[in-house]
């Protein structure tokens, strides 16, 4: 193991502690996915629909062990791309893990942006059609264009105030909601009841349901990200990443036993804003009518600008290392953004939202789904990375994860990713695309530059 590897050695100042480390994590797994995707999980097993969000949370802990051991024993700022290149060396492979994780934001951005819209209107107290809705997305989405054309930066005090927003918003759905069933106002026979679709067995249905609420427990992966600004990241992170995973495990199926105690699983799944239905006939004397959608809007506004700024910057550093065109690697002369790959970024999300929202599938429910086919797979590859990367030690001290759970994890997302769970095919056919341009890019590149394979380094995608 070479000096440039220990955990002293970092560019970028360690200023996160335990507590502020813990907010980012919470903050970054909470917002759009129960805030929009509840009703969904619910039409797939009816009241039971705390059931795959807590299958979900167990997937996802079994990943966050091999992503201990990972983000550990290489403290760096470059996740899921730099493990799978130490593992296996092989660039084309990087590359595709690195715009996969790409992808993945521009499909939540685009799921956030939905939310967003929906709620909007509610909180406008207008009943809008599908059509209004996705051109309510669309004008949201070339709003976060221009902040992120402005030069907008995520501070960590940024992050506690929406962390916070967030928080309160499903805390309200709690206190009400368990307010509200001791107040007699509940059907509690609905929360351990499961009713699927006729062409689904209760098996698939379960399935089905946590592959799309999956999408509601990433964001964990974020904080490896973090690993270079975080004193002492071999002791503070294991514990701190998998408090984090809990306390949103619990929030979650608290919040989906409220909604399906107090609302029929056929007016949840038909509603875009299902919480918002929930504190409505929680608390019908109280303006939540007005109150909830809002928090809601800033829980998923702020997942929506993250995910494109962190888009951009993946797609301008990819073009800064000749893997992808150079038009891509633009600066702009004033702000100092990258004004070519936000512009082909929010291009890239203005088509999903269309296309999704243009088939006959639920757009909210297909865009999330795709966000965790996407990281699903990547999350397959990092689960196997940590057994390749056991023929590599280190000097410091590093969380082990039990090579079990990460056999285990790799299987479960692998199983996750393939049609054996019911997805909706849209959600291939998005991914697909989208890889494919990918592919397609990188052959572009490789015939102008008439190089050999272009080599992607993920520890440097940052760099200016």
């Amino acid at each position: 193991m070479s000096n440039e590897d220990s955990l002293d050695h970092t560019p970028l100042k360690r200023v996160m502690g335990p507590k502020l480390l813990l907010l980012f994590i919470i903050g970054d797994i909470l917002g759009t996915g129960i805030y929009a995707l509840t009703g969904q999980v619910a039409a797939e097993v009816g009241g039971a629909a705390w059931a795959p969000f807590l299958v979900a949370f167990i997937v996802a802990l079994l990943t966050a062990f091999s992503y201990l051991e990972l983000v550990t024993k290489y403290p760096r700022a470059a996740g899921a791309a730099l493990y799978v290149h130490k593992a296996f060396g092989v660039h084309f492979l990087t590359f595709i893990v690195c715009f996969t994780v790409m992808c993945s934001g521009l499909t939540s951005a685009a799921t956030a942006s939905r939310a967003f819209s929906a709620n909007l209107f509610v909180a406008m107290g207008m009943d809008a059609d599908p059509v209004l809705v996705t051109m309510g997305a669309l004008g949201f989405m070339l709003l976060v264009m221009i902040v992120n054309f402005r030069g907008a930066s995520e501070s960590v005090k940024a992050n506690v105030v929406l962390t916070l927003v967030e928080l309160s918003g499903l805390l309200l759905v709690i206190v009400l909601g368990f307010y509200a069933m001791a107040g007699g106002q509940a059907d509690f026979s609905r929360v351990v009841a499961f009713e699927t679709p006729e062409n689904k067995s209760v098996f698939l249905a379960v399935t089905s349901a946590t592959a799309l609420a999956f999408f509601a427990m990433v964001g964990f992966e974020d904080s490896v990200n973090m690993a270079e600004e975080v004193h002492e990241p071999h002791r503070i992170f294991p514990k701190v990443m998998l408090t984090g995973l809990g306390i949103t495990a619990v929030i979650y199926v608290l919040v989906s036993i409220c909604a399906v105690a107090l609302i029929p699983v056929g007016e949840l799944a038909a509603s875009s804003t299902p919480l918002v239905l929930v504190v409505q006939r929680a608390a019908p004397d109280l303006p939540m009518g007005t109150i909830m959608p809002i928090i809601s809007m800033f829980a998923v506004a702020n997942s929506a600008l993250i995910n494109m700024m962190m888009a951009s910057r993946l797609l301008y550093g990819m073009s800064r290392q000749g893997v992808l065109p150079k038009f891509l690697a633009a600066v702009h002369t004033r702000t100092r953004t990258p004004w070519s790959a936000i512009l082909f970024t929010t291009a890239l999300a203005l088509g999903l939202i269309l296309l999704v929202s243009a088939s006959n599938s639920k757009a909210i429910s297909a865009l999330g789904g795709t966000t965790a086919l996407l990281l699903l797979g990547v999350f397959a590859f990092v689960n196997v990375a940590v057994l390749v990367l056991r023929r590599d030690p280190v000097k410091h001290q590093h969380f082990r994860a039990n090579t079990v759970l990460s056999c285990l994890g790799a299987a479960a997302c692998l199983f996750l990713v393939t049609p054996l769970t019911g997805r909706d095919p849209i959600q291939y056919q998005v991914a697909g695309w989208l890889l494919a341009l990918g592919v397609v890019m990188w052959g572009i590149t490789l015939l102008v530059h008439r190089k050999p394979v272009p080599h992607l380094d993920p520890e440097h995608l940052g760099d200016e």
